[in-house]
């Protein structure tokens, strides 16, 4: 069980429930701490729990047969997802794991289904969140196949400020460049050169601790 006022931080989506569903959220979560690298959990693995991510950075990828790693999503502070998981009741289809020490919020599979069953505030939630993960894989099977390095990477910083998914995320994110390129699937020096171009393109604004957007849009569109 966590607080009212830090379910309120770290779930938007939880201050439109109504008192009964707010008060039922908070008692059905239980937070854990992960180091850099650990794994909160593998392809295969049952995870029955819908997961939000309280601080850090979490990368979820997957591997082929062939050996190569394809990320699927970064995913920051405020971010909440395998809700089709859990709703499938489903072992998982991707690897999550940490890439700087993370702080994972659990709500447990009955809290996650009474909230389903009877909150119209939460099922709204669901629905929007549905629309932009779809939008965004579709994307990825895309600029994976036709977007040179920089549109990846811009498309990526995108994502991590999308309104819909992180409406609390603002315009700054602290991440490194290795923490970018791993989400972009780029090395070091390709991210580094990618960033300069953006800022060149004065659509962001690579600071020491991180990078700050100025240009969400085009960053969004970046490569079309």
């Amino acid at each position: 069980m966590i607080s009212p006022e830090h379910l309120r931080r770290i779930a938007f989506w939880s201050r439109s429930l109504s008192e009964d569903a707010f008060e039922r959220a908070r008692r059905g979560i239980a937070e854990r701490t992960y180091s850099q690298g650990d794994y909160i959990c593998h392809r295969g693995d049952r995870l029955d729990f819908w997961t939000g991510l309280s601080s850090g950075l979490l990368k979820l990828s997957t591997t082929s047969r062939s050996g190569k790693t394809v990320t699927l999503a970064g995913l920051r502070a405020g971010g909440w997802f395998g809700e089709g998981s859990v709703l499938k009741d489903e072992p998982r289809h991707y690897d999550l794991v940490a890439l700087r020490d993370t702080r994972v919020a659990f709500m447990n599979r009955g809290t996650f289904f009474w909230l389903f069953e009877h909150s119209a505030a939460f099922n709204g939630f669901l629905v929007r969140q549905f629309n932009e993960r779809l939008g965004q894989f579709i994307a990825l099977v895309e600029y994976d196949r036709t977007l040179n390095a920089t549109a990846r990477l811009a498309r990526n910083i995108a994502w991590l400020f999308n309104p819909v998914l992180y409406p609390d995320g603002g315009r700054h994110l602290e991440i490194s460049q290795e923490e970018l390129g791993l989400l972009s699937g780029l090395s070091r020096p390709v991210t580094n050169k990618s960033l300069k171009a953006l800022e060149g393109m004065g659509l962001l604004r690579v600071e020491r601790n991180g990078l700050t957007v100025l240009g969400m849009n085009q960053l969004r569109e970046f490569g079309d």
